[in-house]
This record gives C-alpha cells, sequence and structure tokens, in this order.
C-alpha cells in the first residue's frame, strides 16, 4: 500500500513537471528582470534592500546547520525545487512568459530568511547558466522572488495553521500566493522605475500587472497543488527530518 502511494504521487509530480516543461516556449522572455533593463540607480536600490535579508539569512542558514545537521538535505531539496520550479517558462497571452517560483516549499519549511539565500543563489545560477534575468537585476529579482514571496507564503502558512489547523489547505495557499506576491512586487519594481506618461506610477503598475495575471493565476494554483504531494511524499518518506523541522520553526516562533 506504502508503494503505491509512493508511485501515485511520483506520476503525478512528474505530470505537473512534464506539463510545465511541455508549455515551456523556445524563445520568450522570462519574468525576470533582464540584464541592462533597470536604470541603474534603482538597479542598486533593489541590491542595498536586500542584502541585509541576505546577510541574516546567512545567519539562519548557520544556526539550522550547525544545530540540525540532519536538515542539510531538506535545504537542498528545497533549493532543487526552486530552481527546478522558477527555470521553467510558459507563454504569456501578451508575447512574455511566466513560470512557477517554487519558494513556498522552503518558506513553510525553514521561513523567509534562509530562502532569501537558497532563493538569490537559484537566480544567480539562472542568469550565469540560463540567461534568465541578469547580473545587475539580481538584487530586484531576489527582492521579488527570494524575499517577498516566502515572507507572503511564511505569514500566511502560520496565520491559516493558527486559525483552521488545515496544513494541506495552508500549504497549498502559501505557495500560491507566495508565487503570485512575487509578480506583485515585480510589477511594482518596474512601475516604480517606468511610470506611465498617463497615469503614473499606478498606471504603469496595472500594465505589467496585466501582462503576467492571466497565464499566472492558473500557474499559482498548479504550484500549490504541486507543493502539497511533495509534502505528502515527504510526510511518507521524511517523517524525521519534518518532526525535527516542526520542532526548530516552533522554537523560531516562541524566539
Amino acid at each position: 500500500m506504502k508503494r503505491k502511494k509512493w508511485m501515485s504521487t511520483l506520476l503525478l509530480v512528474l505530470g505537473f513537471v512534464l506539463y510545465f516543461s511541455v508549455n515551456e516556449p523556445e524563445s520568450a522572455y522570462a519574468m525576470h528582470i533582464m540584464e541592462g533593463f533597470l536604470p541603474m540607480g534603482w538597479a542598486i536600490f533593489w541590491w542595498v534592500a536586500f542584502i541585509p535579508f541576505f546577510v541574516l539569512g546567512l545567519r539562519a542558514l548557520r544556526k539550522i546547520t550547525k544545530e540540525t545537521p540532519e536538515l542539510k538535505i531538506m535545504l537542498g531539496l528545497a533549493g532543487a525545487f526552486t530552481f527546478v520550479l522558477s527555470a521553467l517558462k510558459i507563454p504569456s497571452v501578451t508575447g512574455s512568459s511566466s513560470h512557477p517560483t517554487g519558494t513556498g516549499l522552503g518558506a513553510v519549511m525553514f521561513g523567509p530568511l534562509p530562502m532569501s539565500v537558497l532563493g538569490s543563489i537559484v537566480l544567480l545560477f539562472q542568469a550565469v547558466l540560463l540567461a534568465h534575468g541578469g547580473l545587475t537585476t539580481l538584487g530586484a529579482n531576489a527582492f521579488s522572488m527570494a524575499l517577498a514571496g516566502p515572507v507572503v507564503g511564511y505569514y500566511v502558512y502560520r496565520w491559516m495553521m493558527n486559525a483552521s489547523g488545515k496544513q494541506k489547505l495552508a500549504i497549498f495557499t502559501a505557495a500560491a500566493l507566495a508565487d503570485l506576491s512575487t509578480y506583485v512586487v515585480t510589477s511594482l519594481q518596474l512601475a516604480l522605475a517606468f511610470p506611465a506618461e498617463q497615469g503614473g506610477i499606478a498606471a504603469s503598475f496595472l500594465k505589467f500587472g496585466g501582462i503576467f495575471a492571466i497565464t499566472q493565476i492558473p500557474l499559482a494554483i498548479s504550484e500549490g497543488l504541486l507543493t502539497v504531494l511533495i509534502w505528502n511524499w515527504l510526510q511518507s518518506y521524511s517523517t524525521n527530518e519534518l518532526a525535527l523541522l516542526q520542532r526548530q520553526m516552533k522554537g523560531v516562533k516562541e524566539s
């Protein structure tokens, strides 16, 4: 019975990955803000805004690996999940593209600060190896995907767990909103850098947000479902690690 459950979960996960892969366009502009697109002043601003959280994230990771080295493999899983999902591009009706972010799982497991480091490393590798995003815009991309998304996902998860205690629903909602909030922040970043002549920042925000909205909502729902499937798999085959995670997160809340 356990083997059947594992196989069904694996098939569902592979189905989601196949869906994302088949829909990947051969040529498209990724959601990550591309190299040189932001004015230098804004590129520096987002670097400065992100770096303090990156430093705090390094401290959080050091604490996790020192106190519970058994969780290193779970950190690797969170980073790999983020890399795979955020590397897949889905065509948008506007001619641009959207993609999942994959940061909700790590945010639920470790909180937002460790994900600021894991997410920024993922974005660095994608910029260098896949030409997704860029180095000058890495601060802006990391702020939206590696910080804002995990912060929203983590606090939504905690709130829903306190309010209802329904973990699967909380994980689904956290992952979906972590995805959507990344696009909201990216739209705001672009609107601040390029306000519209008519309507200013607000009009520009609606324009950039509309570029991704139609494709991103079903993507966020799909990412939420996939994250729940991964969590189910972890509950079946990594119970000791999840128990360690829960004790650690409880200690974070109390402190």
